[in-house]
């Protein structure tokens, strides 16, 4: 068995090993190519020393990564193997990756070999994040509120994209897993995405003050034909008067007019917010679950 880390030119074939994994587990892979090469491009994510591929001659046998987020203390980590021996050493390299920080690996609710494989090997569950999903039927009326207006962003809009930044910052300190970002730093990680656009940003104003924002994105256009909300966050101080709820709307209505047939998104099941009943409240259901286990390294 040889192992060694990943290129560019890898992402197929990786692509493929994902997408037989999710195929096992699921009926049907749950990522794109662009997915893969997306993952590989990741400013937090260095090929040379946070990724290995397990071969067998010719044919891949496994694929591990570890990504540190930024300077945290949070890893972001994944093994998927055909075989036992690319197992086993994948997982030793993906572990031996860092130290004294917590690593964090997403199991799919169905994939039970997986959840014996992270288990086996200490870590235990930490959180769940359904995904949400509302289909779109005709055209989604856009909402409004007295008070509010919704911009949206532009590549050149600096000062409202910096709005949004702040906006996110603050709105996500307490959520599970958040890794501060500079402004620089969460701009590089969105243009590093395939499925970026900076149009799909959206900032609520209320009497001219920003108080929430809405990123979407094309995560799920070329599988699922929908649109994805990424972040909504909503400041402490605005929460409660519907700003979260008028954003969903406004990107739901946006959606529709793409074509897309509906929209998507992920909510941690312990959000000390009642995100997960807005989401039901506008007419979205959960579609799939995947749990987060963790261990400290």
């Amino acid at each position: 068995m040889e192992i060694r880390n990943p290129k560019p030119a890898d992402a197929d074939a990786i692509y493929e090993l994902v997408a037989e994994h999710e195929t096992q587990v699921l009926g049907r892979p749950d990522c794109t190519p662009a997915d893969i090469a997306d993952q590989l491009n990741e400013p937090d994510f260095d090929p040379a020393t946070d990724g290995w591929l397990a071969f067998d001659g010719d044919r891949l046998t496994g694929w591990a990564w570890a990504c540190r987020r930024g300077g945290s203390e949070r890893v972001d980590l994944d093994v998927l193997a055909r075989t036992p021996e690319a197992a086993e050493a994948l997982w030793a390299k993906a572990l031996g990756r860092f130290s004294g920080v917590t690593a964090n690996v997403d199991v799919y609710a169905e994939d039970t070999a997986k959840r014996a494989a992270v288990a086996a090997r200490g870590f235990a569950p930490a959180t769940s994040f359904h995904r949400m999903r509302i289909d779109h039927h005709g055209p989604v009326p856009a909402a409004y509120l007295p008070g509010v207006t919704v911009e949206a962003a532009s590549p050149d809009a600096e000062e409202l994209l910096r709005a949004a930044h702040a906006i996110k910052e603050e709105s996500f300190a307490e959520h599970f897993g958040n890794v501060p970002q500079s402004f620089d730093e969460w701009a590089d990680a969105r243009e590093a995405s395939s499925a970026h656009d900076w149009g799909q940003v959206l900032v609520a104003k209320v009497h001219g003050q920003p108080a929430a924002m809405l990123v979407g994105t094309n995560h799920f256009v070329p599988d699922e034909n929908c649109g994805y909300v990424l972040t909504l966050g909503v400041l402490p101080r605005f929460r409660g008067y519907g700003l979260g709820r008028l954003l969903l709307r406004r990107a739901f209505a946006a959606d529709q007019r793409r074509g897309r047939i509906g929209t998507i998104l992920h909510v941690d099941s312990n959000n000390t917010t009642p995100a997960l009943d807005l989401y039901l409240s506008v007419g979205m259901r959960r579609v799939l679950s995947i749990d987060v286990w963790r261990r400290a390294l």
